[in-house]
């Protein structure tokens, strides 16, 4: 697979760059992954349904959001897969669309970001994929749009900039031969209770905020002075990153995005 996502009010030419990009990846052999979301995660699906597309839902998968794409997400019930963890009947929230975008990077070989503002949820996926040793893609575009400072950011990081699918998949071809598999064996650890872990996750927010600075400091190293689940501190600190107020670095490692007043 490989993941297309970018801006909800995306352009019209990188809508369209989006689904002409999924196609060609599409006839290739790729299946395009996407969060179902306005703008570019749409057009990548709709490019993709004749070749192969998953839709990562924030909510229950049988719960349409948002509501305008009906057509299209039963069109991809069922042209291809509709997937999530949370439960059935779960609406949406704001808490949920990070670890969506978790499961978006990881179902696939790598990220590409079409466009994007500088904090934005195709940026966390971008995050996702570098912690999960995904490649990623970035399409440039013009300094004076703001959804462009995404992409172009990631290209100065050192993303693979890229104008078409050849591009793409001149990276990917090394290790297309490869598959996915448990690490060692064993069943999949089931996940925590949701409930339960947004409950956690309160009691635990002041002490993780406290074990953050402005020097990045590493996520086993919050888990460790804290004395939380790793569930709950990857939940606050998602939540602090959805919010603005958190950064990822390589290495597994977070900081403030601006230091609090105390």
């Amino acid at each position: 697979m490989i993941a297309v996502v970018g801006a909800r009010n995306a352009s019209a030419l990188a809508r369209k760059f989006a689904q002409i990009l999924s196609r060609d990846l599409g006839e290739a052999g790729l299946v395009i992954a996407s969060g179902l979301a306005r703008g570019i995660d749409s057009a990548a699906h709709e490019a993709g349904l004749e070749t192969g597309t998953v839709a990562v839902v924030a909510g229950g998968v049988d719960i349409v959001y948002p509501p305008e794409n009906e057509a299209l997400y039963r069109a991809i019930a069922r042209q291809g897969v509709v997937i999530s963890e949370m439960p059935l009947g779960e609406a949406p929230q704001a808490r949920h669309f990070p670890r969506r975008n978790r499961l978006i990077s990881g179902l696939a070989r790598g990220v590409i970001v079409v466009e994007a503002a500088e904090r934005s949820g195709s940026l966390i996926t971008a995050n996702y994929a570098l912690e999960q040793s995904r490649e990623i893609f970035a399409v440039p575009g013009s300094p004076l749009d703001p959804r462009a400072k995404g992409p172009n950011r990631l290209i100065k990081d050192g993303a693979t900039l890229i104008e078409n699918a050849e591009d793409v998949l001149a990276v990917l071809r090394p290790i297309l031969g490869g598959g996915f598999g448990e690490p060692d064996g064993r069943a999949p650890v089931p996940p925590p209770d949701l409930a339960m872990l947004n409950a956690e996750a309160d009691r635990v927010r002041s002490r993780v905020e406290e074990a953050l600075g402005v020097a990045p400091v590493g996520i086993d190293d919050i888990i460790r002075q804290t004395g939380a689940s790793p569930a709950a501190v990857l939940t606050v600190i998602l939540e602090l990153e959805l919010a603005g107020r958190c950064r990822r670095h390589p290495g597994n490692r977070v900081s403030w995005a601006a230091m609090p007043e105390r």
